[in-house]
């Protein structure tokens, strides 16, 4: 009896090493999603699933997500490295009443979400809310819609740098991107974004962030803002018709400004006590109902 015994829980041991085995060889490092597909299909070119979230569970840690063909393929939330990519197509996401995109994978993982259009139909929470990973690339995306924040960066105690180009935000309640961090490093690099109808267009609370070859208009409240102790260096950026384009909001913030353009706003620069907005003094000002000042002028070198 006593072998008998040993014997089924052998048995039942391999069974489940089995088992583990089938579903690790499962999952493919290149999947597919189509507006025709099936989440009980394997997700391979010819019989693909119907969203993200049905894929990302059959794709290996670094593997990739594609789209085949137009189509609305769901709200996600992605805990390992992986890349979703829209290709030449453009996969949307509609966020209705949710986070369209959450990224909470571990310390070492890198996200990336290219060629998507995220639509929060104007109930959706976030566009992309990046809780945790090392890097979150945000590549060609549209982002619209939100009653919070396009991207909300709040990370907890490990460091994380998103990086975002050629991406589009507009029509969010609170920031086109939002940046803070309670205990780890936060840090932002933008380049070729447009920040457009949002309550701020950038508002980092924690972290820096650097902004370049960008255009940052009609928000509502302040184009780009910094807090606390946050930085944002501004480069080769347009900030026009916000009601205020520029301000260091509290705290010890510090804004740096090179090659801009700050036209149009109702107040051009905002500097609190104790911030600093500094220009290299190759920057242009002009139509601001009130110009403002910067504190500190910075010598070219």
């Amino acid at each position: 009896m006593k072998k008998i015994r040993l014997m089924l829980n052998a048995l039942a041991v391999l069974a489940i090493c089995f088992l583990f085995s089938s579903m690790a060889q499962a999952q493919a490092t290149r999947t597919w999603v189509s507006g025709v597909g099936d989440d009980v299909n394997p997700c391979s070119r010819t019989a693909p699933c119907k969203t993200f979230a049905g894929a990302i569970s059959k794709t290996a840690a670094g593997g990739e997500i594609s789209v085949l063909d137009p189509g609305g393929f769901g709200a996600v939330t992605i805990t390992k490295s992986i890349t979703i990519d829209g290709g030449g197509i453009t996969g949307s996401i509609l966020a209705s009443l949710s986070n369209g995109v959450i990224v909470n994978a571990g310390a070492n993982d890198t996200v990336r979400l290219r060629n998507l259009s995220i639509n929060g139909i104007g109930n959706g929470l976030n566009g992309i809310r990046y809780l945790a990973g090392k890097n979150l690339h945000v590549e060609n995306v549209t982002i619209q819609g939100f009653t919070s924040n396009g991207i909300d960066m709040n990370l907890g105690a490990n460091n994380g740098n998103l990086i975002v180009k050629d991406t589009y935000i507009n029509n969010c309640n609170i920031a086109g991107v939002k940046m803070q961090t309670s205990t780890g490093a936060a840090t932002a690099s933008l380049d070729r974004v447009r920040l457009q109808a949002c309550q701020f267009g950038i508002d980092v609370l924690s972290g820096n962030a650097t902004i370049s070859n960008s255009v940052v208009s009609h928000n509502l409240t302040i184009g780009i803002v910094a807090e606390n102790a946050a930085v944002i260096n501004v480069e080769s950026t347009i900030v026009s018709n916000n009601l205020t384009g520029v301000s260091g909001f509290n705290g010890t913030a510090v804004i740096r400004l090179s090659n801009s353009g700050i036209f149009n706003n109702g107040t051009g620069i905002n500097v609190a006590a104790g911030t600093t907005v500094a220009t290299f003094q190759n920057n242009r000002f002009a139509g601001n109902g009130t110009p403002g000042a910067t504190n500190q002028n910075l010598s070219q070198q």
